[in-house]
């Protein structure tokens, strides 16, 4: 009897060490999202790079940027607010009530995002001769009329983009990370293609095809993974019943949250384009290699936690979900520093080595190069603002976002301005390190705040 019960001890502590815990299964999926996003985001640099050589860091480049501000605006607002309002709703309709209601949320939630792309696209096609002026208001009369051309050959990525977002996202909630992490490698493939065999006759609009072209893969790869898990991809309403409300009352505030936070771009790019010729430029580039790492630190902390952020809160974990943000609070600190550190000391090679080549001069290198440095110190406050943020839209607190980025918009327009007159592109990139600072200190004072109350 002894025996048996030595045994039963000796395999439930095993189990105890076999079964992984709820921060090594995050751990687990951040990595997976990490290798992925970093491979998909290395294939973009490559994209940037010939870019670069094919159009350097001018007028052209210049247009291209402020036509494709407005259509990704649009995406990052609609896309990534119903993302947030819709997984942790999801996720407990599926866990409490089965996968048949979960399709149901998530078909609905689609049909709402589709037709809400689709409107927001003939508007932006409608107000885009006026919109477009404001935003590029130093461009003279050509540079503003290949602005226009190539705004209306790009504005087909917002339905596709939306859409593969929403699908990318019900895919997360069911923890399959890999191929939505992966699946973005496709837009700089297609880019370059494009680039390689349309590019001498077609010339930047080949850039554009390219990038809509990408979107559309992407999309039929995550619909192809979506039918692998049995989820229909088509939208279908099924009523506004109570889990649909839900989502519709966290994604309004969340709407206002992403406009003003998606705004700051959209600010810093037109103040550029009052700059210098090919300061627009100089600021898409530099923010180039930021954009790789924060987008890595983005999918793989944002996107791997938001899952299981959701199911502590669901399960009233408090405990665990306090340690959980200490754990990769301290995890986060301890590894952007010291990277943020060598990657500002190495910018001026880093530029040269990616981008001087062709078009791209070594005048250019110089002032990307300063753009970058001032870019990269926004790494560690922007990573610890995610972790913070997905916590408060696992706890359905979209009102503290909302609050949050109307925080960050205006000291974005005031660090804008004041440090642009000193320091041209780079002040500007100055600033965005200044305003993910003042997110960060409210952000993780709201948090604890919220856990606490719990």
């Amino acid at each position: 009897m002894s025996l048996k019960l030595s045994h039963l001890k000796l395999w439930s502590r095993w189990r105890g060490v076999a079964k992984p815990s709820m921060n090594r299964r995050i751990l687990g999926a951040a990595a997976t999202i990490a290798i992925l996003t970093f491979g998909a985001k290395l294939l973009s640099m490559v994209k940037d790079s010939a870019v670069a050589a094919s159009f350097g860091a001018g007028d052209t480049m210049d247009a291209f940027l402020i036509a494709y501000v407005l259509p990704n605006f649009v995406v990052g607002v609609i896309s990534g607010s119903f993302n947030a309002a819709l997984i942790p709703t999801y996720i407990q309709v599926r866990d409490r009530e089965g996968r048949q209601a979960a399709q149901r949320l998530l078909s609905g939630t689609v049909l709402i995002s589709s037709i809400l792309l689709l409107g927001v696209t003939v508007a932006l096609a409608l107000l885009g001769p006026a919109a477009l002026p404001m935003l590029g208001r130093g461009f003279g009369p050509a540079k503003l009329q290949l602005t226009e051309r190539l705004f209306y050959a790009l504005l087909p990525m917002i339905a596709l983009s939306g859409l593969a977002t929403n699908w990318g996202a019900a895919l997360n909630a069911g923890e399959h990370f890999g191929l939505v992490a992966l699946s973005p490698a496709l837009v700089p493939v297609a880019s370059v293609a494009a680039l390689i065999g349309l590019s001498r006759t077609w010339g930047v609009y080949a850039l554009a095809l390219g990038t809509v072209g990408g979107f559309a893969l992407q999309l039929c790869m995550l619909g192809w993974a979506l039918r692998k898990q049995g989820l229909r991809l088509w939208p279908r309403w099924h009523g506004y019943d109570k889990p649909m409300r839900v989502v519709i009352g966290q994604f309004v505030p969340m709407v206002a949250a992403g406009i003003l936070m998606n705004s700051t771009t959209l600010v810093d790019q037109a103040m550029a384009s009052m700059l210098a010729p090919g300061s627009v430029a100089a600021l898409g580039y530099g923010n180039k290699l930021v954009n790789l790492f924060v987008g890595v630190s983005t999918a793989a902390i944002g996107t791997a936690l938001l899952p299981y952020l959701s199911k502590m809160i669901a399960a009233d974990d408090w405990a665990g979900l306090r340690h959980t943000l200490r754990t990769y609070s301290k995890l986060i600190v301890v590894t952007t520093v010291p990277l943020t550190a060598a990657l500002c000391f190495l910018s001026p090679q880093i530029v040269r080595l990616l981008f001087q080549r062709g078009a791209f001069t070594a005048a250019d290198t110089q002032v990307v190069a300063w753009v970058q440095t001032m870019y990269l110190i926004q790494i560690p406050f922007f990573t610890l603002a995610i972790l913070f943020v997905r916590t408060i839209s696992s706890l359905r607190a979209s009102t503290i976002l909302t609050l949050g980025t109307i925080i960050s918009f205006t000291a974005n327009i005031v660090l804008d301005y004041v440090l642009m007159h000193f320091m041209g592109a780079a002040g500007i990139a100055l600033s965005t390190a200044g305003v993910y600072l003042i997110s960060l200190c409210f952000l993780s004072f709201m948090c604890y705040r919220l856990i606490r109350d719990k």
